[in-house]
């Protein structure tokens, strides 16, 4: 039985029982909160997983990692290899993003290798088989859309980005606010050209239902996805941007009916101080279904650093009520992120969901850093690099001090405080 389905029938399952036991709160919790769509559980009736993951209200703050081939680099050794460094670093999730003629064989080897869930975005496929045709994406009609969701929801998928909410009227409004940099979703912008091109509807809002019953099927979560996200923070904020959250909410109720979960998307590019705003309003709009951000970024100024930007984002969104953080890495708007990118992508967003999770009173989170404490006033190193997020990488900054072998670091020496007060406390 399908885990929102479940959950209003007032049963609990396996997969709630071992969200409950990962986030130390009780069953109850758990079902009520998938009940009423305040937390979802990412996990496909064909996949098998070892990580189950839930992503909500009173839960820790989870991060997704991106991988994916592009047209211009394919190789599916080099992905699995950025889903093993997102396992092992931390990720709760990991979206295939692939494009070009190996995406297939990406995403099944991603699905068969990965104890996580898996997400994808349906509609680059669309793209990239309707170009194999010689045709353009306005050629795109709703079988193409409904043909690739089933497929990748009989392969295991465990949630989907959809761009149900790029309508006609979200388009008018951001159009009449004349924004300096457009639309940065690819999936969006896929479905602005196609209704400009055909002078239509969306079709995927118009067979909204017909992808509610494959997701219900499969019990795929669906991730319903901001078209309209802002690209730069001069566009932060927008009608365009509201108008489709405010229809995403409306959709995600839809949902809901028909029994399937959701998760809303969410910026993008956005100041600091728009960000409790933003969070706030989603949360009042959507009924506090979980919230999936991209950072968010807080400066455009930064290529090679976004990972730091979008770390500072990330924190105070998740400290407001987001959910769930999308990572950004080093690479983001430079180049397909490598296998290191990949790793400071996770290792930033994993410190931001953390530092939130301390903010908001987490008891595990604050257990992890009580330890640290601990270890630091003992100057137990050996402890100390266990307990880190990067273990390999203390341990080679410890190994580089001159005082290794010692009971203190380099930048104090006998001077350690720490190493003093030990002895006369």
């Amino acid at each position: 039985m399908r885990q929102k389905e479940s959950a209003g029938k007032g049963k609990i399952t396996e997969e709630m029982k071992q969200v409950a036991r990962n986030e130390g709160v009780s069953e109850e919790q758990i079902r009520r909160g998938i009940a009423n769509g305040e937390i979802v559980i990412t996990k496909n009736k064909n996949h098998e997983i070892q990580r189950v993951c839930g992503i909500g209200k009173g839960l820790s703050t989870k991060i997704n990692s991106n991988i994916g081939s592009s047209p211009v680099h394919m190789n599916i050794g080099e992905e699995i290899e950025k889903l093993i460094v997102s396992e092992k670093f931390g990720a709760d999730t990991v979206m295939d993003l692939s494009i070009g003629h190996i995406l297939d064989k990406v995403r099944k080897e991603v699905i068969r290798e990965s104890r996580i869930p898996v997400g994808t975005v349906p509609i680059y496929q669309v793209g990239y088989e309707i170009s194999k045709k010689r045709k353009n994406i306005e050629d795109m009609k709703i079988d193409d859309i409904l043909d690739v969701i089933q497929r990748q929801a009989e392969e295991g998928v465990d949630f989907m980005t959809v761009h149900c909410g790029v309508t006609q009227t979200s388009l008018e409004r951001m159009e009449k606010e004349k924004r300096l940099l457009n639309i940065v979703s690819r999936g969006g912008s896929m479905l602005v050209v196609w209704m400009k091109k055909n002078r239509k509807e969306n079709p995927m809002f118009e067979h909204y239902d017909k992808i509610l019953a494959i997701a219900r099927e499969y019990d795929v979560t669906l991730s319903l996805g901001d078209g309209f996200r802002p690209g730069s923070v001069c566009d932060s904020s927008d009608r365009g941007q509201f108008q489709e959250l405010l229809l995403l909410g409306e959709l995600a109720q839809r949902a809901w009916e028909k029994g399937v979960q959701v998760m809303i998307e969410g910026p993008g590019h956005i100041p600091l101080n728009e960000i409790q705003m933003n969070v706030q309003m989603q949360k009042s709009v959507c009924h506090n279904a979980p919230f999936y951000v991209l950072g968010p970024v807080v400066t455009d100024i930064a290529p090679g650093y976004d990972h730091i930007t979008s770390a500072i984002g990330g924190t105070l969104a998740a400290y407001f009520g987001a959910d769930f953080l999308c990572y950004v890495t080093p690479s983001e708007h430079l180049k397909l992120p490598s296998i290191e990118d990949v790793k400071e992508g996770v290792i930033a967003t994993k410190i931001a969901a953390h530092a939130a999770d301390l903010a908001k009173g987490n008891q595990q989170a604050w257990e992890r850093d009580r330890k640290m404490g601990l270890a630091r006033k003992n100057l137990d190193w050996e402890k100390q690099i266990k307990l880190s997020l990067d273990p390999e990488k203390s341990r080679t900054y410890r190994k580089l001090s001159e005082s290794y072998d010692r009971d203190f670091c380099s930048m104090c020496g006998e001077y350690c405080a720490i190493k003093q007060l030990n002895q006369v406390l």
